[in-house]
Order: C-alpha cells, then sequence, then structure tokens
C-alpha cells in the first residue's frame, strides 16, 4: 500500500496556526468550508506509490505499470548500468521510497536494499522486453502499486503498437523471406519482433573461438548485438552485417520507445545493401 506524504512548510504551518487562533477567539469570521476542504483534498490527495528504479528500464517498467512519481538512479549516459557506483546521496533516495526496484544482476542491488531499510518494499524485476515478458511484469507491478487500470490500459496500446510494428516488419523482410538472425541473448526479442529465424544464440559470457566458428557456420543474415554488453564485431568475416539493439529506454521512461526504435534499425539492416 502505497503512502501519502504531506509535506507542511514553515509558511503553511505558521498560517494554520494563525487560523485556529482566530477561530478560538471568534475572530475568524464565516469560515469557507469548501475552500478548506478543497485545499484538504488536495494536499492529501494519494498520487500513487513513490519508486526508485535503479536504471531507466526499471523505470519504464514502473512507469508502463501506472506509478507517476519515478526516480531512477543510474544516469542514462553510463553505457553499461552494472558498472555504476551509487553515490551517497542515490542511497538516500531510496530511504523515502515505497518500492525500490533493481535487478538482481546488479551488482549494487545489495546496497540498494540495505539503504532502503523497513519501510520500502524492494522488487526485483524481470528485466526482458520479449513482449510477452514485458507485459506480465507490467501486469504484476500495476498490482503492487494499486493501478492495475493504468496497467491494463498500457498494454492494450502496447499489443496495438506491437502488432503494427510486426506487420511492418514483416512486409520489409528481403524476397519475402524472414531473414536468418543469430542474436546475443538480450537482444533475442528483437528477433521475435522481427519474426525472423534465429539461427544462434551467444552471450552473455564472452564468445569463444568455438562459438564463433559454430554461429558462422549458420550463415546468419543480421547479428543482433546488445549494445550495453556489445562483444564488438561477432563475425567479422561472415557476411552478416550487425545490429546494435537497444534495451534501455530514455530519460522519459516510455518503454514502447524502445520497440519502435529497434522496429526502425530493424527495417533499414534488413533492407541495406
Amino acid at each position: 500500500m502505497a503512502r501519502t506524504r504531506v509535506r507542511i512548510t514553515p509558511l503553511l504551518a505558521l498560517s494554520f496556526s494563525a487560523v485556529l487562533l482566530l477561530t478560538a477567539t471568534g475572530c475568524g469570521g464565516e469560515s469557507d468550508t469548501s475552500s478548506s476542504s478543497s485545499d484538504a483534498d488536495a494536499a492529501g490527495k494519494d498520487t500513487g506509490p513513490v519508486v526508485v528504479a535503479t536504471t531507466s528500464w526499471e523505470g519504464a517498467f514502473a512507469k508502463a505499470a501506472g506509478a507517476e512519481d519515478v526516480t531512477v538512479i543510474v544516469p542514462e549516459s553510463v553505457q553499461h548500468a552494472p558498472d555504476y557506483d551509487p553515490k551517497p546521496s542515490d542511497l538516500a533516495a531510496v530511504a523515502d521510497a515505497d518500492f525500490v526496484l533493481y535487478a538482481p544482476f546488479e551488482p549494487y542491488a545489495e546496497k540498494f536494499k540495505e539503504a532502503a531499510g523497513g519501510d520500502a518494499e524492494l522488487v526485483e524485476v524481470n528485466l526482458d522486453n520479449d513482449a510477452d515478458k514485458a507485459k506480465a511484469e507490467v501486469t504484476r507491478l500495476g498490482k503492487m502499486f494499486g493501478t492495475e487500470d493504468t496497467a491494463a490500459g498500457w498494454i492494450t496500446s502496447f499489443d496495438t503498437e506491437y502488432g503494427k510494428l510486426q506487420k511492418d516488419l514483416k512486409s520489409a523482410w528481403p524476397d519475402g523471406k524472414a531473414p536468418t538472425v543469430v542474436a546475443q541473448v538480450f537482444s533475442a526479442w528483437s528477433a521475435k519482433l522481427a519474426g525472423a529465424e534465429v539461427v544462434g544464440m551467444y552471450g552473455p559470457e564472452a564468445v569463444t573461438a568455438k562459438q564463433l566458428s559454430d554461429l558462422s557456420k549458420k550463415k546468419p543474415r543480421l547479428v543482433l548485438d546488445n549494445v550495453h554488453m556489445t562483444a564488438g564485431t561477432v563475425l567479422p568475416d561472415s557476411g552478416a552485417r550487425q545490429v546494435g539493439i537497444v534495451n534501455y529506454p530514455d530519460k522519459d521512461l516510455d518503454l514502447l520507445t524502445v520497440y519502435k526504435n529497434a522496429a526502425t534499425t530493424l527495417e533499414k539492416a534488413m533492407n541495406a545493401s
């Protein structure tokens, strides 16, 4: 259950004390109950849970699920988020949260757990942009936040846009055939979006010489790399075009934009000569 935070500034507190004094001495005149009620309603309005997310990826899931007050810790400029070293101010922000969202593979997760104390609910997020898994996670978070309707509305919009992107990508298949691809494990969702045939996978560990040999024999048209954990050019002499797939949303925390950008990138790659 989200906690409603009402902060009274010193000036507001002084004004409130003055009203009480005037009322007690009979000098307050007729009270404006409608105005007082409106102010009280505004002050006590529950705007939803206060969420702190380690990265924009968790933050985007929270926003899609209906959270409005979302603070992201790791700056967008950090290419590989797990490398980030949290500052004391980052840990302080966690203390005011209703929910703290993190991923188990993030090495700083333990620090945030300690900083959260006993008030915030720690939520481990399944960071995967596979359409079905993403929708399941948004639904789960919506139930936690008490924003099920907002989460359901987002999923409806997502299904519509995702279907359109799939249709557009299918129409862009070279010679009308699904492209063959090799995908980094955290980029496989983009192959599904494109309707591509996945003939091989690699990562997140470093690619071995044997893996490179085996993948090359598959003769993929595209290599779907993960820009956040890139292994460099995976199949440099195979003739396959390497495509960088972005998993993390921008600072606007729009998860759907990740799919739109991936679709644009994939369409260009499929039609490149």
